[in-house]
């Protein structure tokens, strides 16, 4: 029975959220949450965190044995866009995006 984590609104582009998703795609969660651990991006903690809590929903709510749980999907979306201007050269304003991402993990056992 599939479980899934849903993190939303995390502070970093989805294309690097994206970068790391599909690294550990297919994987089991033990070995993806030991290579996130280490990897030197600051947005594997977020990965990290959400496969761990996605982990935990499967063991706790489904009754699934955590030595056999793999990835089966990990995506990311776009999140919100937060617009903020900063001043520039002569009077004007330049256009800065703050991009956030929505990232879904949901792991199964490995048939």
């Amino acid at each position: 029975m599939p479980t899934k984590a849903i993190f939303k609104n995390i502070r970093v582009s989805h294309k690097r959220i994206q970068l790391l998703a599909n690294m550990v795609k297919g994987k089991n969660v033990n070995d993806a949450l030991d290579i996130l651990k280490f990897y030197p991006s600051p947005s594997a903690q977020h990965v990290y965190k959400a496969v761990k809590s996605a982990a935990s929903n499967a063991e706790n709510n489904d009754m699934l044995n955590p030595n056999r749980l793999v990835i089966s999907t990990i995506f990311a979306n776009k999140g919100l866009t937060i617009k903020r201007f900063k001043p520039m050269a002569r009077g004007r304003a330049g256009r800065v995006s703050k991009f956030s991402s929505h990232l879904t993990v949901i792991v199964d056992e490995e048939a």
